[in-house]
């Protein structure tokens, strides 16, 4: 990362940003604070007009020490950059709650570990289902993705029952409809999976909240064993799988109770 200020205190180099940055700057720094981890694709779904503007934008933001960046090995080609928050943006972030760094729990150490965690791979396949949301909502003026909580703000939040890897709330002229995210990579035995709608079915009793659980899944063939595992539960539950031409707004979810045709995202309560 570049020093961006040669032998200047913190506080002055901060104080030096103030007219340097925008409000989408400090949009997307609150998004890294909060998802630890976008790469230059996803950061242009969220925030960004074209690649150029992005790359541009990003490249600053990166030599003035507000964002730190890395590029995972990828084989064959190279992967994207992929950002994360730096010291100043934590430190900014900060200032705005008149908080100290390490209140916002930011370690810069443990922020550039992700490029080495087994939990990478993860944790931009779920930020990546949320980017591709937005996108189609700044695609669509009638649509938006009106909530977005990671992991660990749900595990902040409903953690003594249930472990979701995001929430959300997604919005259609007037209608919505809320959901819990479980991303498989197809890691782990369905079992485990089936095993954790106890958790939801417990949520839902003492929040008198039935929030449905979507399951994005990798391929059609994992969809179909995960199907089968969960087969039985009254919890509602949709399942679906990329598809080139379909946000996970479109009509690819198909909900357990249901055998065609699958549903856009928005319909998926008139199935329940």
């Amino acid at each position: 990362m570049s020093s961006g200020g040669g032998g200047r205190s913190a506080a002055e180099r901060l104080a030096a940003l103030t007219g340097r940055l925008t409000d989408r700057d400090r949009a997307l720094f609150r998004l890294l604070h909060q998802h630890r981890v976008l790469t230059t694709p996803q950061l242009i779904d969220l925030t960004f007009p074209s690649r150029n503007a992005a790359e541009h934008r990003l490249a600053i933001l990166h030599q003035l020490g507000v964002l730190d960046r890395f590029r995972p090995h990828h084989t064959p080609g190279s992967a994207p950059y992929h950002y994360v928050l730096g010291p100043l943006g934590a430190a900014l972030l900060a200032a705005e709650a008149d908080q100290d760094p390490a209140q916002l729990g930011y370690r810069r150490d443990r922020t550039l570990a992700l490029a080495h965690s087994q939990r990478l791979a993860h944790l931009l396949g779920v930020n990546s289902f949320f980017c591709a949301l937005a996108r189609a909502a700044r695609q669509d003026p009638a649509a938006a993705l009106e909530v977005w909580w990671s992991e660990q703000r749900c595990s902040a939040q409903w953690g003594r029952l249930v472990h979701p890897d995001g929430y959300g709330r997604w919005r259609e002229h007037h209608r919505r409809v809320d959901f819990f995210l479980e991303y498989d990579r197809a890691s782990e035995a369905p079992h485990r999976l089936a095993g954790k709608l106890n958790g939801y079915l417990q949520l839902a009793d003492a929040s008198h909240i039935s929030t449905p659980v979507l399951v994005w899944l990798p391929t059609p063939a994992r969809e179909t064993t995960i199907r089968h595992a969960l087969t039985g539960t009254s919890f509602p539950v949709a399942t679906a799988t990329p598809h080139p031409n379909h946000s996970p707004a479109g009509p690819l979810w198909l909900p357990l109770n249901a055998s065609g045709p699958r549903s856009r995202l928005i319909d998926l309560p008139q199935g329940w």
